[in-house]
């Protein structure tokens, strides 16, 4: 049976970025939104507890996707966890919180066209959507959407290393979303008294009461209706049928950087030749869409430990579960990646080439694997990355995965920042305030670049930070302009990671849900006004 109904603006995918738009679109009471989500809603007790988000992985929650097989990590393939649930992927992630570089958001302007997303505009927009327990400054806001707090628990270890890091030569830093972002200390989380705090969270469940929006769950759009070169409305499966909405105004695709664009291509709106390949009558031809597909990898570095505990190994057990739900508090409130900071690696830089996340447990494999002893991790993280995949079709059915190649380490100047990051990692390890818990020799046998790349090839994955396969500017390759607007297509805009033309210096979902808040003005007409510190400009080193 086909359902038809009729909306204003029409919103696929409540992830990060969909329930954002979702929520500021319908408070125009004199507006109706629907807005799909593939998923169900979010009510798994994993997406509650800070410390449980890699059980969702390879589950029901999780789109569970894998990259075609990587040059770059030895032939391995990766595999790239990705919410299919209400609050998309802040349900899912490790809940830190950082915005990026200055630098970032200047480039796009500079480098891509991308005019109005300057730093100096979008840290309003990251102002308005938070409410953080530090208070308002220059660089920050209350009042706003998004609870962002200092955890209540952290690590010894994770206090150890960062004091390992300042006393190594690194800078500390308890703001890196404040003026400078080099440094080190603890990170900011996406948590209210020691809960996460998705978008699900802060934009859907106070709007969903409201009249003019309606949410869908276990909708997975299928394509989007165009009337000649105008985004007509959308088709969806919900309940085992094909049902189609019909928007007045406009789509807003949100699925992120697989299902959007994957959702273009099967619309007939992407590479007119490999739509052909795959059946699909071209409407649209954008060669940019499913191009330009990059991420942060990470290489996972892990020490044996003594005279401390390990979240996994000590902490998870009943009456550590008990303590959280009763006052939000103890080690389940910790988020894994408790802490970190940004490094350049050489002279030059614009920004920041490296990020370390600091883990006072065993992590990697994605955390599937749970650690045989007590243990340190130090992730090593590529956030300048200048290496570029791409997406494609497998199929014209939409059930279909895409195929995904990131292009791990094509450049040659990634696979060197990372060798340098790693090597940095050790270093700091050798450090009194860490070394002191640290049990046995250090876990890579040699310090040569030979012995460190193919020890990045093995232990590297993901970050879970794909963007970039629907990126913003106005070169040849470019899918959206700077309002969002698909080339060559009325009525269709993408509000998403995969608009990022260049992925930021850090974790992806704070800048995610800013292009949420940015993309509702850009539909509205409407906008904050700039903060102080938007005419501030940060230190370059």
């Amino acid at each position: 049976m086909n359902e038809r109904s009729t909306f204003d603006y029409i919103v696929v995918g409540a992830g990060s970025a969909g329930a954002v738009v979702a929520n500021r679109l319908s408070e125009d009471p004199s507006v109706s939104v629907l807005l799909l989500e593939a998923g169900p809603a979010d009510d798994a007790d994993e997406i509650r507890i800070p410390a449980a988000f890699s059980g969702l992985f390879k589950t029901k929650w999780d789109w569970n996707y894998q990259t075609t097989p990587q040059p770059g990590l030895g032939g391995k393939q990766a595999l790239w966890p990705r919410m299919k649930a209400l609050g998309g992927c802040s349900s899912m992630n490790a809940m830190i919180y950082i915005r990026g570089n200055r630098a970032d958001y200047d480039g796009w302007r500079r480098d891509f066209g991308a005019v109005g997303w300057g730093y100096e505009d979008v840290l309003p927009y990251f102002v308005k959507a938070e409410d953080n327990t530090r208070g308002p400054s220059a660089f920050h806001g209350t009042g706003g959407p998004l609870h962002v707090e200092d955890r209540r628990f952290t690590h010894e270890l994770t206090d150890a290393w960062i004091a390992a890091a300042v006393d190594s030569g690194l800078p500390s830093n308890d703001d890196v979303n404040g003026a400078d972002q080099y440094g080190v200390g603890r990170y900011q989380v996406t948590c209210k008294r020691g809960r996460r705090w998705s978008t699900a969270d802060a934009y859907l469940r106070p709007a969903a009461a409201r009249p003019n929006l309606r949410i869908r769950t276990g909708a997975q759009a299928t394509r989007v209706v165009m009337d000649g070169a105008r985004a007509a409305g959308v088709s969806y499966l919900s309940g085992g049928a094909e049902h189609t909405a019909f928007a007045d105004r406009e789509v807003i695709l949100s699925g992120g950087a697989v299902n959007s664009p994957q959702l273009l291509m099967l619309s007939g709106i992407g590479p007119a030749d490999h739509l052909r390949e795959l059946g699909i009558d071209p409407v649209v031809d954008l060669p940019g869409v499913g191009r330009n597909l990059h991420d942060h990898p990470v290489c996972t570095i892990l020490w044996p430990t003594k005279g401390t505990t390990d979240i996994a190994v000590d902490h998870v057990n009943p009456a550590r579960v008990a303590q959280w739900q009763a006052f939000g508090r103890g080690p389940l409130v910790s988020n894994i990646g408790e802490g970190g900071g940004f490094v350049a690696t050489r002279a030059g830089l614009e920004g920041p080439d490296v990020q370390f996340h600091a883990a006072p447990t065993g992590f990697y494999d994605n955390g599937l694997r749970e650690p045989a002893q007590r243990s340190f991790t130090i992730g090593a993280t590529l956030v300048d990355v200048h290496s570029r995949g791409r997406l494609r079709l497998r199929s014209a059915d939409p059930r279909w995965k895409p195929e995904l190649d990131p292009a791990y380490f094509a450049e040659a100047v990634d696979m060197t920042a990372m060798i340098a990051g790693v090597r940095q990692a050790l270093e700091i390890a050798t450090h009194a305030p860490l070394a002191k818990f640290i049990d046995g020799a250090p876990p890579i046998d040699g310090d040569d670049d030979k012995t460190l790349r193919r020890f990045v090839q093995r232990w590297t994955q993901t970050l879970y930070h794909p963007v970039g396969t629907c990126a913003m500017g106005t070169g040849e390759r470019s899918v959206v302009d700077a309002e969002l607007r698909v080339h060559g297509v009325e009525n269709l805009r993408v509000a998403d990671a995969s608009i990022m033309p260049r992925i930021p210096r850090g974790n992806t979902n704070a800048p995610t849900i800013m292009i949420g808040e940015k993309a509702a003005d850009l539909i509205t007409g409407h906008g904050p006004k700039p903060t102080v510190a938007a005419m501030t400009k940060e230190s370059v080193r």
